[in-house]
């Protein structure tokens, strides 16, 4: 493949993987008080373990906050953009396999950085009580442990069968 051929090929991967996020994470959710309780964080673990660092952050923050904007939630879109950006540069792309040691393990700084940043979020910017603001947060650790779960299933899925070397960027 020429040069070109492999920068499309990323753009595209990367779009999918925008719209992946934001279909997992606005139609495939479950409203609760303060917001809702998607599986897209799944869609953006699995990017940044697909695609070079960049290009999984921007599917993670854009497609996560296009979910929110169009869901009616705008207040949470700046919350979003960084909470899932930061998200996205936990897992690497540069391992052979979609689940190795590296991406397994980084789930437990995204469950931090889910609910300790919407917590923070929701109880300095929105509440004006970190109470209040910590007061979603087993509904974020759900959130984030159900995404770890279909990450993990579908992860093992393209690496036992080989698709992943076909998906990972080059």
């Amino acid at each position: 493949m020429t040069k070109t051929n492999d920068k499309i090929r990323l753009i595209a991967l990367t779009g999918l993987f925008t719209a992946l996020v934001y279909v997992l994470t606005a139609f495939l959710h479950i409203p609760t008080i303060k917001g809702y309780v998607h599986i897209g964080d799944g869609a953006i673990f699995l990017a940044a373990s697909v695609l070079p660092t960049p290009y999984a952050v921007f599917a993670g923050a854009v497609g996560a906050a296009l979910s929110d904007g169009f869901s009616g939630y705008l207040i949470w879109v700046p919350a979003t953009v960084i909470i899932k950006a930061a998200t996205a540069l936990l897992f690497t792309s540069k391992h052979r396999k979609i689940i190795c040691t590296r991406n397994l393990i980084s789930i437990l700084p995204a469950l931090a950085i889910c609910v300790g940043g919407y917590g923070l979020y929701s109880g300095l910017v929105i509440y004006h009580s970190l109470a209040a603001g910590f007061a979603d947060a087993a509904a974020n650790a759900v959130q984030t442990l159900t995404s770890a779960i279909v990450y993990v299933s579908v992860g093992l899925s393209l690496d036992k069968t080989g698709a992943a070397k076909r998906i990972k960027a080059r």
